[in-house]
């Protein structure tokens, strides 16, 4: 069970010179939270560097200013579980994603892509992702997996990119993310083209090709080249005239690059999915800063403390997708 902490005891504790108790931890808050506005903007600044999950707890009213000071609330006692499983299973990363939201929210795109980039290598050299790949052997290289990764068209005023990595739901490997650079530097050479982004198969993108995780044995040179690739920068530059169709199990990033765009269409099947926390991780395509900007900061450690598959109907309800229909 977490630990239960009404709001105004948490209001008191970020207020005292020492540090709360439940640093830590996981802290379900409850009850009602009356506070002035300059202790409530104090109290927000000293909880930027606690290192702690503060929850609201089922019941808790979401339009309540003091919802500033959580970094998610549960909508029942089953999200509640869900939530400190997922802490207790991996307590350093979901504590670190805590602290990162509250932090990039009021960065720009590019600094805030630096920053989700550094903590993600950090966390790969960490003991909870270690234990995740040593559970998660490395398989052997598919056979029939070394055609192109993508397909490109260019009907009239459309660039349309398609995932063409099937066999394995469009899983994004090295080589995808970078014949999808490729491409997109068509889009950025000529403004009067629209980009449209999706998937062949059963799935748009079923995340980051888990056989390249935690592969790389310096964390810090990753990081580097995480930056100097990054789809999601590249993605975010395009996106007023960026259109993507989703479909079937998307997960990580295949979610957290489709929020870049200025509009994502989903078929009714579609499920969303972000699963980084159980791997010891944080997402780590740009989703902490994409996936924020989309739904809210709550909103995003909401999903990824729940670990849990989001149907097409909540993802438009929360603004991860804008319309549901067919494919183009």
């Amino acid at each position: 069970m977490p630990r239960q902490v009404p709001g105004s005891e948490v209001l008191d504790a970020l207020l005292a010179p020492v540090e709360p108790e439940w640093t830590g931890e996981l802290v379900a808050v409850h009850g009602p939270l009356e506070a002035a506005p300059e202790q409530l903007d104090r109290a927000i600044e000293r909880r930027a560097t606690t290192p702690c999950v503060l929850v609201g707890a089922p019941g808790w009213p979401a339009d309540h200013p003091a919802t500033a000071l959580l970094d998610a609330v549960a909508t029942d006692h089953a999200e509640l579980d869900a939530m400190v499983a997922t802490f207790t299973a991996t307590p350093t990363a979901s504590t670190a994603l805590a602290l990162h939201l509250r932090t990039v929210e009021h960065l720009d795109v590019a600094p805030a892509l630096v920053a989700e980039s550094a903590l993600y290598s950090a966390l790969q050299a960490g003991p909870e992702h270690q234990a995740w790949r040593e559970a998660t052997p490395v398989r052997t290289p598919r056979q029939g997996d070394d055609g192109p990764r993508i397909r490109i068209e260019r009907p009239g005023d459309e660039l349309r990119i398609t995932l063409t990595r099937a066999q394995v739901r469009n899983a994004l490997d090295a080589r995808m993310r970078d014949e999808l650079l490729e491409a997109l530097a068509i889009a950025r050479a000529d403004p009067s083209l629209h980009l449209v982004l999706r998937g062949e198969g059963e799935a748009f993108c079923s995340g980051g090709d888990l056989d390249e995780f935690g592969t790389r044995s310096d964390p810090a040179s990753a990081h580097l080249l995480r930056l100097r690739r990054s789809l999601g920068a590249a993605l975010h530059e395009l996106a007023g005239r960026t259109t993507v169709h989703v479909h079937g199990a998307c997960a990580g990033s295949g979610v957290e690059l489709a929020a870049f765009a200025g509009r994502v269409v989903a078929r009714p099947s579609a499920t969303f999915l972000l699963p980084e926390l159980r791997m010891g991780l944080v997402p780590g395509a740009g989703g902490t800063v994409s996936l924020p900007r989309r739904i809210g900061r709550h909103a995003t450690m909401r999903l990824c403390l729940l670990g849990l598959p989001t149907d097409a109907d909540e993802a438009l309800a929360v603004g991860l997708v804008d319309q549901i229909g067919g494919m183009i």
